[in-house]
């Protein structure tokens, strides 16, 4: 017996307390006959006690369930039987990764997909600008940390692309509305100060933006919502090193 599941136990009980807050129902043996008083005993040794776990309950009753030692709790409660999952798997295959259980507005998941998707390139696009224009004597450092931003940014416009495919969408490529549906804004910058406070500005538009996204999201669509995640955790990260910059070039001016 484990010591989480040892714990509160006593032979006499019915039931048993573990650690996790649930109580075990149990089933014990019988231990050593008990001689009549005034007869000798041969010294006998312990006997251990069989114990075996039940289905656990939280009513902390500790009234007796089905007994099965297979039991894993939190399972059996939500898993669907395997017979519907594969015959449902059947009838919809062209819908791909797209399962019943997928629990968000897909085509509205997809018009959000797609503005973010605009968004990054349109950051991949400011970025690619300020790499080129970038001049100056703290130039080199800044326009190296440029030319990264817009790597990444694109790694994720290529990640949204690829799942927005996946949903079984289109992912939106238009340079005519790249602009309008983007929530960053693509403004070139005077100077190189001017750059990273803009670039500034637009990661935290995103970072934003994809917040608001992924607590919309739930537990609607996870792969989405860890994908957007992810993304956001690059955004900030970007974010602080720009804001670095800022500070330095802040300094130096």
């Amino acid at each position: 017996m484990s010591p989480a599941l040892a714990h509160s136990f006593h032979r006499s009980r019915r039931s048993f307390v573990g650690r996790d807050g649930w109580s075990y129902p149990v089933q014990a043996s019988a231990g050593p006959v008990r001689p009549a008083r005034g007869a000798l005993a041969a010294p006998s040794p312990l006997v251990p006690v069989a114990v075996t776990v039940g289905r656990p309950t939280n009513s902390g009753s500790g009234g007796l369930t089905s007994c099965n030692p297979g039991y894993v709790p939190g399972v059996n409660e939500f898993l669907s039987d395997v017979s519907d999952l594969r015959r449902k798997a059947r009838e919809h295959i062209d819908q791909g990764p797209v399962t019943d259980s997928y629990g968000a507005d897909r085509e509205r998941v997809i018009a959000v997909l797609n503005e973010a998707l605009a968004t990054e390139l349109v950051c991949v696009l400011r970025y690619k600008r300020h790499f080129y224009m970038a001049e100056g004597l703290d130039s080199g450092p800044v326009a190296a940390e440029f030319a990264q931003h817009a790597t990444e940014e694109q790694g994720h416009a290529d990640m949204i692309a690829a799942r927005i495919v996946q949903l079984q969408g289109e992912p939106d490529f238009n340079p005519e509305t790249l602009t309008n549906r983007s929530h960053a804004e693509y403004v070139p910058g005077k100077d190189l100060l001017d750059m990273v406070k803009e670039d500034l500005v637009a990661e935290r538009v995103a970072i934003s933006s994809y917040g608001e996204i992924v607590q919309w999201l739930g537990n609607g669509d996870v792969t989405t919502r860890r994908m957007l995640e992810d993304i956001l955790a690059v955004e900030e990260e970007h974010a602080d090193d720009l804001l670095t910059f800022l500070k330095v070039l802040n300094l130096s001016g």
